[in-house]
């Protein structure tokens, strides 16, 4: 099984969503910007994962820089740039995160 892995994030929140191959939300929670929450959450995908998507907010830092130290394949979406992300029939951070797992990271 492979999974894929898309973050929304906030100044002081973010939303991790991950996805597997057949495009089922496989788990979904919203987390303070703490890494070790982050990293928590991601454990048990870890042999699975195959890349994270995070949303390029002013804050992405502390979150990519964190990720890569622990050895995530990690790629940084500016949501601007992108022109799928325009055409998102619902926008919360949920469904951006969902969107966000889609982006350079599936087939």
């Amino acid at each position: 099984m492979t999974h894929y892995c898309g973050i929304d994030l906030h100044s002081n929140n973010h939303v991790v969503v991950i996805i597997d191959e057949g495009d089922k939300r496989v788990f979904e929670k919203r987390f303070s910007n703490d890494l070790p929450l982050t990293l928590e959450a991601l454990s048990p995908y870890r042999k699975t994962l195959h890349g994270i998507a995070v949303e390029s907010t002013f804050n992405w830092y502390w979150l990519v820089d964190g990720l890569q130290e622990q050895g995530y394949d990690l790629r940084l979406v500016n949501t601007a740039a992108v022109a799928q992300y325009d055409g998102l029939k619902y926008s919360d951070d949920h469904h951006d995160a969902f969107h966000l797992a889609h982006l350079g990271i599936l087939p």
